[in-house]
């Protein structure tokens, strides 16, 4: 039958119960071992595995555990090999005090079954604390009077420890007037006592020393002491006397407090506290002179207490009595008479009435600050009062009246130097000493707008990239005003100019309060490279003052104009280029060119050509220059190849990203007999060709023979100016204009080398690198004389570029022509004359049909 509610919890209980009863009588039983206190960490206690019967491999899986209650840690069992040990620090004094029994108890469980184990660990005192009496020293005051055989009790001494160790032994330092005895019995409230032996006498010997030695019964033997200082206490039987019964004493008024005024000396016959006199005044004495004075109890010196004025108290009466601490106290007595003398004890006092709360540093010497009156309230020499000003100021004192002054402007003010000036003015008396008074007056100086605002350096080189966002922050102007307040305030204004046909206004504004330059819409290194222009700085001073400085911002470019091509109006519609080639051509003959122009600059304008491969993967009989665009044959045609050619060549610059466009050259193959008027000209036109080949390069060889001439001479002068010429400008300085050349097949390009330092931190610049395809059209005869005009301007442009260094969109002003200038001109007609050669060449034997060859 089951049961539930409270019953069957009963049964739960009792069933419980039974079990740990059964597990206790199982498991129970108790080991016992002994220990020393403050015993070494590792310290073997016993084998307690082996001693309650386990096996050692049975530790871990039955959970061998030790538990302590509330003794801590102080034992531990080695798991491994079953061994009890010292754990840490055992203190039996702290654990158990003085009790005589001291264990640790400890429960051992293990599972599996269940058994329970009882270990009892005894701590064993050892002789580790030594006796320890209340106090090291202990003073007696014991009467000369005292009889024989008088009693003084004495504290003994404790030992922490137990049993023989704690049993002590006194011992008294040897002396012919007292003995110690100790008490016989075991009663703990029995105290020492000293026994007096020999009369005691003050005059034979006024105080003893002796030393209380108590030793414990411990091995090794282990002592503490105390001292006895016994003072002999003399009997009371005379009266302090002093050496006059009237001191007079002279003192100069106005006597700083502390001020010793006599160190009376009263004498005793007795000792002791019989011969210790303290001094006072008289119970009579007046609560002013108590103000007054001070008189120390114990070595009797009377010092000034408070103000002395000989204008208030001319005699000062002091009645002074000695009383020794006898028992009954004697007393004695004395009078003082203190004569106070005058001095110059009254300073000088100063009233300063401020005319001006603040000055302008522009005011006019002579001007009135403030009004200065003196007084002094001692008479004759000691009112006699003259003043003075501190020092290196720009004042003067100016006497009005008889103790009256003015104090007045004595030169210029200048606030930015100092802005506050703090006056001290010095009043000082005819009297021995004399005393003085200072006042200070603070002279504020009131800013006055005689300070323009400065800028930092006066031009600034900036770094814009075109194509900005409009509005965008492209520079900081910062000026700075010496001058305070509204005269320090300073606004920013454009120098409104002409940029071309518009106003700077709409390119660039600034920012009135902060000096923040923005560009108002987007620029165009194309359309202006170099914007310079002033920014004015003013402040709202009156009159206001302002300066300018100059900024120079630089368009840097960005690759935003695709490659333009140049075809000419030759039949094959709009965009195509169409030309006949003779099949008889051999492999690396030119049958055609594409020209292409890039709006860019630098490497941005850097083109490059690439054949686009044929559909279906047919490989072209043709293929196109890197950088020159010329089309040439890559074997020689055949009958096989198609009679028309259609080609898509990839014209590419090389900025980031790269743009591109594309041209289609339409090519007609055709047999070489269909043209032999185009041939025989073509032969008359390369004999004439051979011949004037000769004259071009004679022409060359007596040119860069020329040239390299005054190259040499060139670089021994430059070498020579700059061992001697002062360093350069820094790296924030516009750069010198550079000609480069790309390579024998690209064409001669005038780039702007810039090695400024880009202020908005994007690194620094690049050299810019401009490779233009040789501007000449693969077209007829007819056209020739158009392209021969366009290719003599793109010469002469090139020339005066290098000559003149000043452009329409590059304000830029060299300071001076250096040797690298006149290396530049040098190379510049070596380019002209190359150039001129080189299209007279081109004229003859550049521009071809197909047929020609």
């Amino acid at each position: 039958m089951l049961t539930s509610g409270p019953g069957r919890q009963e049964a739960w209980r009792l069933l419980l119960s039974l079990l740990l009863l059964a597990a206790w009588e199982t498991g129970s039983g108790q080991v016992h071992y002994s220990v020393s206190e403050e015993a070494k960490h590792g310290t073997f206690v016993g084998r307690i595995a082996q001693d309650l019967g386990l096996e050692l491999v049975e530790l871990v899986p039955r959970l061998f555990r030790v538990a302590s209650k509330d003794r801590g840690d102080f034992l531990e069992v080695n798991l491994q090999n079953g061994i009890l040990f010292v754990n840490s620090r055992i203190d039996r004094e702290e654990l158990c005090g003085r009790s005589a029994e001291c264990s640790i108890h400890l429960e051992v469980i293990v599972d599996r079954p269940l058994q329970l184990f009882h270990v009892e660990v005894e701590i064993k005192d050892i002789n580790d604390n030594p006796p320890v009496f209340p106090a090291t020293h202990k003073n007696l005051f014991i009467s000369e009077t005292r009889p024989l055989d008088s009693h003084f009790s004495l504290e003994g001494a404790s030992d922490a420890d137990i049993g023989a160790n704690a049993l002590l032994i006194y011992r008294l330092s040897p002396n012919e007037y007292f003995s110690l005895e100790v008490p016989t019995n075991d009663e703990p409230v029995t105290p020492l006592e000293l026994v007096l032996k020999k009369p005691l006498d003050r005059e034979v010997t006024s105080e003893l020393l002796l030393v209380l030695k108590a030793t414990d019964g411990g091995k090794p033997e282990l002592t503490g002491t105390v001292e006895l200082n016994i003072t002999v206490l003399d009997v009371n039987d005379n009266a302090p006397v002093f050496d006059k019964a009237v001191y007079r004493i002279k003192l100069l008024e106005n006597a700083r407090n502390g001020t010793l005024v006599i160190r009376l000396n009263a004498s005793d016959l007795d000792e002791g506290s019989n011969g210790h006199i303290l001094y006072s005044f008289a119970t009579d004495v007046s609560s002013n002179t108590e103000a007054s004075f001070h008189i120390d109890s114990n070595s009797g010196e009377i010092k000034v207490n408070g103000k002395i004025d000989f204008e208030e108290i001319k005699l000062w009466k002091l009645q002074i009595e000695a009383v020794d601490k006898g028992n009954p106290p004697m007393f004695g007595h004395c009078t003082i008479l203190i004569e106070v003398l005058d001095i110059n004890d009254n300073a000088p006092e100063l009233l300063v009435t401020s005319l001006l709360l603040s000055i302008p540093e522009d005011a006019p010497p002579g001007t009135v600050i403030a009004l200065i009156s003196v007084t002094d309230h001692d008479a004759g020499g000691n009112a006699q009062v003259t003043c003075s000003l501190t020092p290196q100021v720009p004042f003067k004192l100016v006497s009005t009246f008889k103790n009256y002054y003015s104090l007045v402007l004595d030169s210029a003010l200048d606030r930015e130097s100092l802005e506050n000036y703090e006056v001290v003015v010095t009043a000082r008396d005819g009297g021995s000493p004399s005393l003085s008074a200072t006042a200070s007056v603070s002279v504020e100086v009131a800013d006055v707008n005689d300070n323009a605002p400065a800028f930092a350096q006066p031009e600034y080189t900036v770094f814009v990239k075109e194509n900005n966002p409009p509005g965008c922050h492209i520079f900081t102007v910062s000026a700075r005003d010496a001058d305070a307040q509204e005269n320090a305030l300073v606004s920013y204004s454009l120098v409104e100019r002409r940029v071309g046909e518009r106003a700077l206004s709409s390119y660039v504004s600034v920012h009135a309060e902060s000096g923040k330059v923005y560009a108002l819409q987007p620029l165009d290194h194309e359309e202006l490279e170099l914007l310079q222009f002033q920014v004015s700085a003013r402040d709202a001073g009156v009159p206001p003052l302002g300066s300018n400085v100059t900024l120079q911002v630089f368009v840097l470019d960005e690759n935003d104009n695709a490659p333009a091509l140049l075809l000419p109006g030759l039949g094959g519609g709009a965009g195509a280029l169409s030309q006949r080639v003779a099949r008889s051509v051999g492999a690396g003959h030119v049958v055609a060119k594409v020209r292409a122009v890039d709006a860019d600059s630098g490497y941005n304008a850097w083109l490059s050509y690439e054949l686009q491969p044929a559909a279906g993967g047919a490989r072209s009989p043709f293929r196109v220059g890197l950088y020159t665009g010329e089309i040439s044959t890559t074997r020689a045609l055949d009958e096989a190849d198609a009679p028309r050619q259609r080609l898509l060549v990839l014209v590419k610059d090389h900025g980031e990203p790269a743009l591109t466009a594309t041209a289609t050259v339409l090519l007609s193959l055709e047999d070489s007999g269909q043209a032999p008027k185009a041939s025989s000209r073509a032969s008359t036109g390369a004999a004439g060709a051979e011949a004037a080949l000769v004259d071009v390069n004679v022409y060359l060889i007596i040119a860069i023979c020329a040239v390299s001439s005054l190259l040499v001479l060139t670089l021994l002068l430059y070498a020579a100016l700059r061992c001697s010429a002062p360093p350069s400008e820094g790296a924030c300085g516009p750069g010198k204009p550079t000609l480069v050349c790309s390579s024998a097949v690209g064409s001669w390009s005038y780039s702007q080398q810039r090695r400024q330092r880009v202020c908005s931190g994007e690194g620094p610049p690049k050299t810019d690198l401009m490779a233009f395809s040789p501007s000449v059209p693969p077209g007829s005869s007819s056209g020739d004389t158009g392209d021969q005009q366009e290719f003599c301007e793109n010469v002469s442009t090139v020339i005066l570029r290098c000559i003149m260094p000043i452009n329409v969109n590059h304000i830029v002003v060299h300071q001076q022509i250096t040797v690298k200038s006149i290396a530049s001109i040098i190379c510049c007609l070596f380019l002209a004359m190359v150039f001129s050669k080189a299209q007279w060449k081109y004229s003859h034997f550049y521009y071809f049909s197909p047929q020609s060859s």
